[in-house]
């Protein structure tokens, strides 16, 4: 983003090849990959909602009270989020921009070059996912991402375009709220969809992965080259599902499904498109071993939310009225779904570093440094 001064007054050719010179310097040195692209939904959301007219939205306070500033920023955690941690460990100047935040500024085809997250809290595979209140994965790809696509050809040209993203990281983390919503249906979609899924948990699974196999391809055809993808958490046991003493059977069975499915799709499309490599995160396998083993990973509660209202913190989202704990880092989750910050950061540790079952086929530090 540094750059971003001179790419906005550049004039005439040879200053824009004088430019795309040092632009292609600094990315070779600066960090693990030119840009971070982020898309999906609240887990990745950085302010986007804060610009719509949407109930799902995270910028009241308690959130945000460990952030530089200890202010709200959108964030769905009581600090930093997982993307927030990935540009860290590439070593970016800074995390990427909510598109929605810059899209019209001056400076915004040069912000683009260092990365954009297009997320939105509520976002699912399926449109229909909390229709109205988010930005729709289809449309973070088709109206918003295909947008920079177009200015970085624009600036770059068509070779230095997809040469640099093919370098940079595509983030993706989706599929959570569909299968929040079909086994405990939000008040949005009881209101466009009041019947019960007619579908069974198989066959709605196997539906987000056929969507989610061509949502890819989408991407892939706009020059995505290097995927780090967010499988399902283990769903049934955060605070808004989990019972009394267990965790929701049918939400951690869809959850699990889901990442197969996920994993499945994936390796048909670098069969399909060899140049094509990515990352598959399953967060189900981490988060389940916090939740049995809470002492060994420096957890006291891994049943109830830090910030809420009524049993175990899971009736509402975190607002001024929640109550909140005071110690945020013995705590897995922020809210009724969300991770804490000390969670985010652990599983993008795991995420980056670790290794089969965890992450497969490579961690995303390998996924920075294969060659193509």
């Amino acid at each position: 983003m540094g750059s971003g001064g001179g790419m906005a007054v550049s004039r005439g050719l040879p200053c824009v090849l004088l430019l795309l010179d040092c632009c292609w310097l600094c990315e070779a040195g600066a960090g693990l990959a030119p840009a971070l692209y982020v898309l999906g939904d609240s887990q990745a959301d950085a302010g986007t909602n804060n610009h719509l007219p949407t109930v799902l939205r995270a910028d009241l306070p308690h959130n945000g009270v460990d952030y530089p500033g200890c202010k709200p920023t959108g964030r769905f955690s009581n600090g930093k989020n997982f993307v927030d941690f990935v540009a860290e460990h590439l070593k970016l100047p800074s995390s990427p921009p909510p598109y929605l935040s810059i899209c019209n500024t001056p400076s915004s085809n040069s912000i683009y070059l260092s990365g954009v997250n297009f997320a939105s809290g509520g976002a699912g595979v399926s449109n229909q996912t909390n229709k109205g209140e988010c930005i729709s994965f289809d449309y973070q790809i088709d109206r918003q991402f295909s947008k920079v696509h177009e200015s970085l050809v624009q600036q770059l040209g068509q070779s230095q375009a997809s040469a640099h993203l093919s370098r940079s990281i595509f983030t993706v983390a989706i599929g959570g709220n569909d299968i929040l919503n079909y086994v405990r249906p939000s008040l949005v979609n009881q209101v466009l969809s009041p019947c019960p899924p007619t579908q069974s948990p198989d066959e709605f699974v196997a539906s987000l992965a056929l969507s989610l196999k061509d949502q890819l391809q989408r991407l892939y055809k706009l020059g995505m080259r290097r995927l780090f993808i967010i499988g399902a958490a283990p769903l049934g046991c955060c605070p808004v599902l989990r019972g009394k003493v267990a965790c929701d059977g049918v939400a951690n069975y869809m959850s699990s499904q889901y990442n197969i499915a996920v994993a499945s799709l994936l390796r048909n499309m670098s069969d399909k498109y060899p140049d094509m490599l990515y990352s598959l995160f399953d967060p189900s396998t981490a988060l389940l071993d916090y939740i049995r083993q809470p002492e060994a990973n420096g957890y006291a509660v891994v049943d109830a939310a830090c910030c809420g209202l009524g049993e175990k913190n899971a009736m509402f989202s975190c607002t001024p009225a929640s109550s909140l704990c005071k110690d945020r880092t013995n705590h897995i989750f922020w809210d009724f779904v969300h991770p804490t910050e000390i969670t985010a950061q652990k599983l993008t540790e795991v995420a980056f570093h670790g290794s089969a079952p965890l992450v497969t086929p490579r961690n995303v530090r390998q996924l920075c440094d294969t060659a193509m």
